[in-house]
């Protein structure tokens, strides 16, 4: 994706290969160094003239095999891993040991550094990420800043916001976007930071004020390949936070000070069990909000969950070390209110309860289930509309099956985002976590099974519709169709009056 840099492209300044080239060790430099760079891009099919083109070893291609091709487009320079047998006149070659590492240093050389002229703060973790962030940015434009976020969800500049295609965008889209933040006077910006991110480099260049750490638990298993390696990626972030940062991080979850052994930031802890930093119980749950006291502080919030407890202290503790006024924090998070696809709620004119939620891996599913048996009484039956993705971890799915069946009255097995893998394949795998004592049944039809739910759900009942959230979309057979949850929830509804 070719992106120009408007704050320098539109005031006459060309950035000129060296000096993009500062912080990145070169192996080889063939060509001119002043050639003058219009715009950054590793996608051949979208170079323009005057394009600075990167040859990355991607999972499914390689970029060296489409350079000949970007310079026929006009491209001015490469940067690449290995050098081209036969090179072009005229046109520079640099040599680097990874063109990851180079793209993200010179994507954010290319836009004046724009991760320095502001506060960006990246949090990682399996779960929370989204909530943690987005409550982040409310709370921050709710006391009077000008703020970006970055989420799985959205990209907000300010109040400008458009849909999100990756939970962190490649180094020259988000780098734009962070330029782009600076020139219309932001002064913070909250960004999750995913794991794939971490290892690929697409935040290499950044200069993070404070990073969070929310928990860790198994997922993203094929990609990793163990959970050692997953660790690591996140740990990796923390490693290379600068000594004037701040690190925050769960310290209820075991691995919490393992990402910060090795840091050079300031740490800060977080919890609800043990000692630290900043601490918070919970004082009274209900199905509007809860009572929390955070450090001696009572507050009513409009969330429920002991996660979401966790996700508001972490909040609460950012925004002190970024030096909010404690009083005004407090104050704000009474306000604040819940995530697009996180713990969202319907209700029928029958009174039954539907609630929507992003769970999709097994800590988050069993956090949701186990908030919702908190509060509900011994009347209330609970129906769990759950599915996995294709194409994604198989070792996640018998073990959402099993706290699904076995934690409500029925588990309703069913589609999530098959992508290319046969659903029904799929739930079978689901199946093989359940014992014969467990209630389930199967329905691959997801519209279909959401139908069922309500059908069988009689007043004060509640419906779980877990995995997919804020997500307009499922992915079948490579396409990608439209299918919302709330919307079939409520359709479901208006034919059961």
């Amino acid at each position: 994706m070719a992106i120009l840099a408007p704050s320098l492209i539109e005031i006459g300044i060309m950035p000129v290969l060296k000096d993009l080239l500062r912080n990145v060790e070169t192996l080889a430099l063939c060509g001119e160094e002043s050639v003058e760079i219009a715009s950054l891009g590793f996608d051949s099919r979208s170079v323009v003239p005057g394009m600075l083109f990167f040859a990355v070893v991607g999972e499914q291609s390689d970029g060296h095999r489409y350079i000949e091709s970007a310079l026929n487009k006009g491209a001015v320079a490469v940067v690449c891993q290995q050098l081209p047998q036969t090179m072009r006149r005229g046109v520079t070659y640099v040599q680097v040991a990874d063109s990851h590492v180079a793209l993200g240093e010179m994507a954010s050389a290319f836009y004046g550094n724009p991760s320095r002229r502001l506060r960006l703060v990246g949090v990682t973790g399996t779960n929370g990420k989204t909530t943690t962030a987005t409550l982040l940015y409310d709370l921050f434009r709710d006391l009077g800043y000008k703020v970006g976020l970055i989420s799985t969800v959205t990209y907000c500049v300010d109040s400008r916001s458009m849909p999100s295609t990756h939970t962190t965008p490649d180094p020259v889209r988000l780098n734009a976007m962070l330029a782009e933040m600076v020139e219309v006077g932001c002064e913070y910006c909250f960004m999750e930071v995913s794991s794939h991110s971490i290892v690929q480099n697409r935040i290499r260049g950044l200069q993070f004020a404070g990073g969070i750490f929310t928990n860790i638990t198994h997922d993203h298993l094929d990609y990793h390949k163990t959970f050692a390696e997953y660790i690591r990626a996140k740990k990796l972030f923390f490693d290379n936070l600068p000594r004037e940062a701040f690190a925050l991080v769960n310290a209820d979850d075991r691995n919490g000070l393992v990402m910060v052994q090795n840091t050079r930031a300031q740490v800060k802890t977080f919890a609800l069990r043990s000692m630290a930093d900043f601490r918070c119980r919970i004082v009274e749950m209900l199905f509007d909000g809860m009572l929390l006291n955070i450090d001696d502080q009572e507050v009513w919030v409009r969330f429920l969950g002991r996660f979401n407890a966790y996700n508001l202290l972490g909040v609460y503790a950012a925004a002190l070390l970024l030096g909010a006024d404690r009083k005004e924090v407090l104050t704000q998070l009474s306000s604040l209110h819940a995530v697009n696809g996180r713990f969202e709620y319907l209700r029928s004119p029958k009174g039954v309860t539907a609630i929507v939620d992003y769970a999709h891996t097994p800590d988050a599913l069993q956090n949701v289930i186990d908030t919702i048996n908190e509060i509900r009484t011994p009347e209330q039956k609970l129906y769990v509309v759950v599915g996995c993705g294709g194409n994604r971890d198989t070792t996640k799915r018998p073990e959402m099956a099993k706290i699904a069946a076995s934690c409500s009255d029925l588990a309703i097995f069913t589609s999530d985002n098959p992508r290319l893998e046969d659903p029904e394949a799929i739930i079978a795998q689901m199946k093989a976590g359940v014992d014969a004592s467990d209630r389930y049944i199967a329905i691959t039809d997801r519209r279909e099974a959401i139908r069922a739910a309500v059908m069988m759900a009689h007043e004060g009942d509640i419906i779980l519709v877990a995995g997919k959230g804020h997500e307009t979309y499922q992915d079948a057979g490579g396409v990608k169709h439209h299918f919302d949850d709330k919307e079939e929830i409520t359709a479901a509804f208006e034919m059961n009056l």
